[in-house]
């Protein structure tokens, strides 16, 4: 049906019970924690902003160089750089309090007891009532299991998940976002995993790694070797992983949640793609880097195409791709 003459479509997003008035938001780690960018854009007008993943003490991160640029994208290993939390409330909660943001707080940790006490440490503050959700990262080493990454080990993802559901329980309004990694055999799996252990909603993809050689050097571009690939490079990925965990959704095989989309994001178009396979919400990142606008640029071109194909709203195109790809 198509909007009503001089409305545009209702872009209006409910991520497991939070309201949110557009489904636009950062991506984690790609706009610091909003100083910065809302010299560009007002951030208050995104559905939300994704801070820094953030940890329970000060991280210094990792050697230089630190990121490269790869075709259609680029490389980081930045290692998860921060003030810590305490820090982090006391500054940057506290400012993105202050502007009337609704935030989405990553956190992060070495082990599923850190998890759970950084987002205590968020959910004590007298900043709470900005936190919009909680996204877990579970794309960190976990060192008690020989720094094997969360997100790749069905038991050490759900071990994080459910300490930090002890700490959010169900019904405070303040839903868990599992940030999965594409680096799996098997992401449906890894996703019944964090569902069954209590999250909410998923965030889909994290960056894939990589490893970029200077050929001139002969040796890696990056201090660390391995890096996080990001950018347009990773979106069919992103859009496959979306496609598969929504689909086994509708196929009855995880329970239906929200899915918010991200990985290569640089124009409504690519969000349309992530949208129609299955994501209820859209994080830009990279894209940020060159352009400090797409977070909102993409928003109002993702409406205008909304819009045009004559939609009311943004929820009737979710999961659309798999209702026309089976008819």
């Amino acid at each position: 049906m198509t909007a009503a003459a001089g409305t545009g479509p209702d872009m209006s997003v409910d991520l497991a019970g939070t309201v949110l008035p557009t489904p636009m938001m950062t991506a984690s780690g790609c706009a610091a924690n909003g100083r910065e960018i809302h010299r560009f854009i007002d951030i208050t007008d995104l559905g939300a902003f994704v801070t820094k993943s953030v940890k329970a003490d000060p991280v210094s991160g990792r050697g230089t160089p630190r990121m490269a640029e790869t075709p259609s994208g680029m490389l980081n290993s930045i290692g998860l750089q921060g003030p810590g939390v305490s820090a982090f409330v006391e500054r940057d909660l506290a400012w993105l309090h202050s502007v009337g943001a609704r935030v989405v707080v990553s956190v992060a940790g070495n082990t599923a007891e850190e998890f759970a006490q950084v987002t205590a440490a968020v959910l004590d503050s007298e900043h709470r009532p900005a936190v919009a959700a909680i996204e877990v990262n579970i794309s960190c080493p976990n060192v008690a299991n020989r720094g094997l990454v969360f997100a790749c080990d069905p038991s050490g993802a759900r071990d994080v998940i459910a300490r930090v559901r002890e700490v959010v329980p169900a019904g405070t309004g303040i839903p868990l976002l599992a940030k999965l990694s594409p680096d799996v055999t098997d992401i449906v799996e890894i996703a019944r995993v964090v569902l069954e252990a209590g999250a909410d909603a998923l965030t889909m993809i994290n960056t894939t790694l990589g490893v970029a050689i200077d050929t001139d050097r002969l040796r890696p571009h990056l201090a660390a070797a391995t890096g996080g690939l990001s950018g347009p490079a990773v979106r069919p990925m992103a859009v496959r992983a979306i496609w598969q965990v929504v689909g086994a959704m509708r196929a009855g095989r995880l329970p239906r949640v929200p899915v918010v989309g991200v990985g290569g994001v640089r124009h409504g178009r690519d969000a349309l793609e992530l949208v129609a396979a299955g994501a209820s919400a859209i994080q830009v990142g990279t894209a940020a880097f060159n352009d400090p606008t797409a977070p909102s640029r993409v928003g109002r071109e993702l409406t205008r195409l909304v819009a045009e194909r004559g939609f009311d709203r943004l929820g009737d195109v979710v999961g659309i791709a798999h209702e026309r790809f089976d008819s």
